[in-house]
């Protein structure tokens, strides 16, 4: 649907009416109410497209690869379609606008998610809203089995998971993410936190070094042997979320964006007694994914690029990124989170497991690379293989050599 804040338009040169394309997202519908403050203090009338995900990722590929200037200002996924749309052109270089602005600081931004909307030493983006993989635990049920603290290792996940799960016949100790792509995102936390990464720092495929190995055999046996019994290997989020907030499972990673299905009481038969705990940690430490989930971008083929950037400078600014904050859409800058009423609204534990994460967090939740759908089809076999009982060591293999002809083909 199209919603004009203000109606007007006008196509070629600078123009007084901004084009914006939004995404179906708690962050369109915050900033819309909003928009008509923007207006009045700019003189700049604002038309707003929205669409759901799929609708947007058509229009742009339409719209964009035709060269149209009938965006000026477009919400994308940095890590989905960013190093795509970058490498073709179509994203306007921010760099000089966003550190020549005082009032936007750009300082303020945290390092990691300004990393995943940079391209070639190029600002591309502004993060707009971030994720961290959390912890999502049973407050109850570790009690009831002695366990005074939440899992601060990966060996104490299991040891935990496994002593709840006998403890309570019924209920697995741990769920998540099992389909073989869906459960990429969220297996990249344990990668990290055993010491490996999809790519390594020359560029190569490795998804079967010793440290990938392990992670996949580690996350495929606890959904294996702690998970819901005759577990799917086709589970998303919301499929695992549904087991946790029914009750059914102890432990479950997860994006802390997702966390008011697991608190709110008309959604979750276990609301009140969820409790949030950083990632824990693997032999290399706690590494969760840090990432921007999304962020905006000006279209590059826009006439209309200062009038749009003042539209970014506006909504990503300080205050709408606290009013975003405030409001539990986490966001990218600094101030927000060391800011008391930026952190206010959230449970207490939930703000301390996403301090951790900003702390050590990881850049990315998948590869990084154009064609991402494809990518995470090849790097998420082992995952299932793993979960079904298969050599998830040998599954590696297989992937890291598929997933080398992959890059080397997206290199030529």
């Amino acid at each position: 649907m199209t919603l004009s804040a203000c109606g007007g338009g006008g196509s070629g040169g600078e123009s007084d009416t901004v084009r914006v394309t939004l995404v179906n997202h708690v962050w369109t519908e915050n900033i819309r109410k909003v928009i008509p403050e923007f207006e009045q203090q700019t003189g700049l009338k604002v038309e707003v497209t929205q669409l759901g995900e799929d609708q947007l990722s058509d229009q742009y590929n339409v719209k964009l690869n035709a060269g149209s200037s009938d965006i000026d200002v477009m919400m994308y996924r940095p890590l989905q379609e960013g190093r795509l749309f970058a490498k073709n052109g179509y994203l306007a270089d921010l760099t000089d606008r966003a550190k020549d602005s005082a009032d936007f600081d750009f300082a303020d931004f945290q390092e990691t998610p300004v990393g995943a909307t940079t391209h070639e030493d190029k600002l591309v983006g502004i993060p707009i809203i971030t994720e961290q993989q959390v912890l999502y635990y049973r407050k109850d049920l570790l009690e009831k089995s002695g366990f005074s603290a939440p899992p601060a290792t990966l060996d104490e996940l299991k040891a935990q998971a496994t002593k709840i799960q006998a403890d309570n016949p019924g209920v697995a100790g741990f769920v998540a993410r099992t389909g073989k792509a869906a459960a990429v995102t969220q297996f990249s936390s344990f990668l990290y936190s055993f010491g490996g990464d999809f790519v390594d720092a020359s560029g190569n495929a490795a998804v079967s070094t010793e440290a990938a190995k392990q992670a996949y055999a580690f996350y495929g046996g606890l959904l294996r042997e702690n998970g819901p019994a005759n577990v799917s290997t086709d589970m998303s989020w919301s499929e695992a979320m549904a087991i946790f907030t029914q009750g059914q499972a102890a432990f479950y990673p997860e994006a802390n964006s997702l966390y008011k299905n697991a608190t709110d009481p008309s959604k979750s038969k276990v609301a009140e007694t969820v409790g949030f705990a950083p990632m824990p940690a693997g032999p290399a430490g706690s590494k969760p994914y840090n990432i921007p989930s999304w962020g905006l971008a000006l279209n590059d083929a826009s006439g209309n690029q200062d009038n749009a950037w003042k539209f970014i400078e506006w909504a990503a600014g300080k205050a709408q990124t606290l009013e975003q904050q405030k409001a539990g859409v986490p966001g990218a800058r600094t101030s927000v989170w060391d800011n008391p009423e930026g952190i206010s609204t959230y449970p207490a534990d939930m703000a301390e497991a996403i301090t951790v994460s900003l702390a050590n967090g990881v850049g990315h939740d998948r590869p990084v690379v154009e064609r991402v759908a494809q990518a995470r089809e090849i790097v998420g076999q082992p995952i299932v293989d793993a979960i079904t009982g298969g050599d998830a060591a040998a599954s590696a293999e297989t992937a890291n050599a598929a997933f080398q002809k992959f890059l080397d083909d997206e290199a030529r």
